[in-house]
């Protein structure tokens, strides 16, 4: 092969028509392989990679709404997405309409009535595991040149392919099922490369890069994906019909119940419900404290998704800065438990939440 001078091949990479690592911000050998596998696990054309979930959420509004447009988003969401819609887009003139998931009727509403450049919602939602009807909202969005993105991370890629259903995007918190050991933080959006250039370019300038030894610790991650799903996927099921039939617990949110209001969405586009149960404790702030705290396997923590169990109170540790009114504005009552159930054996992990329901 000729030998060529760095300016000839600094043209030909200007032109894509040569990739190079020139700037580490741009992404590396490392995190390319990574993006790579989850385009694959996704069928993705392109992927990607961030800091952060929540990094990748924030790049994702900001490159494809533009100032003075509008957004679609829904009812049942995690905060930090809802602060950033309610705070920060504002300040761009961008406006936006709350929908509960299942409100399609609302949907068409606001498609009609506002040029939306985005509808964004995450299926299941976090913290009560509500569908969305991604084939079906992916085609009225269509109909009026809105994209849909998805943010599949209580799914994870396993259980949901958002893009075969007909959504644009996919985005994931890896931090969590993906990474699957409460021990790195990063967040990806796959797509068209038509759209995911768009973002990347933005991404680009922003600078929320994911390290090199991060992505490798996601690869890592990756190679267990599978087999912890299918484990996880297994005890949420089992634990959210324990967990309704006992007459300590007032409510389940699981989409693997029949009692949950997208149950029969939930079985058509999902292969497994994963991990994550959410429930109402029967009693008051105290008495779902004392539960958590007669728990003994699980960790007190914010996240999901990884090998050991974590375990919340999302009154406390997500929304204690707001009033009790303000919290049931949003359904976040005190004896609400959002329960990530890890790879344990079942068994320990049955017989940790009796007792603990015991010493209620």
């Amino acid at each position: 092969m000729p030998v060529i001078g760095v300016a000839k091949f600094l043209i030909i990479w200007q032109e894509n028509r040569q990739v190079s690592y020139e700037y580490g911000r741009y992404g590396n050998p490392t995190t390319v392989v990574l993006e790579e596998k989850i385009s694959a696990l996704e069928g993705a054309e392109s992927t990607v990679i961030m800091a952060s979930g929540m990094c990748a959420s924030v790049v994702l509004f900001m490159a494809l709404v533009p100032a003075g447009g509008h957004l679609v988003t829904t009812t049942d969401c995690y905060r930090k997405t809802r602060i950033f819609i309610e705070t920060f887009l504002p300040k761009m003139g961008i406006t936006t309409t709350v929908i509960d998931p299942a409100d399609v009727g609302a949907l068409e509403s606001a498609l009609e009535q506002h040029n939306v450049s985005l509808f964004f919602t995450e299926s299941p939602t976090n913290p009560f595991l509500r569908c969305v009807d991604i084939k079906l909202v992916s085609e009225l969005c269509h109909k009026k040149g809105t994209l849909l993105c998805i943010d599949g991370t209580f799914a994870t890629p396993l259980n949901q392919k958002a893009l075969a259903l007909g959504a644009d995007l996919i985005l994931h918190s890896l931090t969590k099922y993906m990474g699957g050991h409460h021990d790195v933080l990063g967040g990806c959006i796959s797509g068209s490369i038509k759209v995911v250039s768009q973002i990347r370019t933005l991404h680009h300038v922003l600078g929320g890069t994911l390290n090199p030894n991060a992505a490798y610790l996601f690869i890592r991650g990756m190679k267990t994906l599978h087999l912890r799903v299918q484990q996880q996927n297994s005890t949420g099921m089992r634990m959210a019909k324990l967990l309704e039939a006992h007459p300590k617990v007032k409510r389940v949110y699981y989409p693997g119940l029949p009692s949950h209001p997208e149950h029969e969405l939930a079985k058509r586009q999902m292969t497994g419900f994963g991990g994550v149960v959410s429930f109402e404790i029967d009693g008051d702030l105290h008495t779902t404290i004392k539960f958590i705290d007669s728990l003994k396997i699980p960790y007190i923590a914010a996240s999901f998704g990884g090998c050991e169990s974590i375990v919340d109170q999302p009154a406390i540790l997500s929304y204690w800065d707001l009033p009790q009114s303000e919290r049931a504005k949003y359904k976040i009552y005190d004896n609400l438990v959002r329960f990530s159930f890890g790879v344990e054996d079942f068994e320990d992990l049955k017989a940790d939440v009796l007792q603990a329901l015991e010493a209620i």
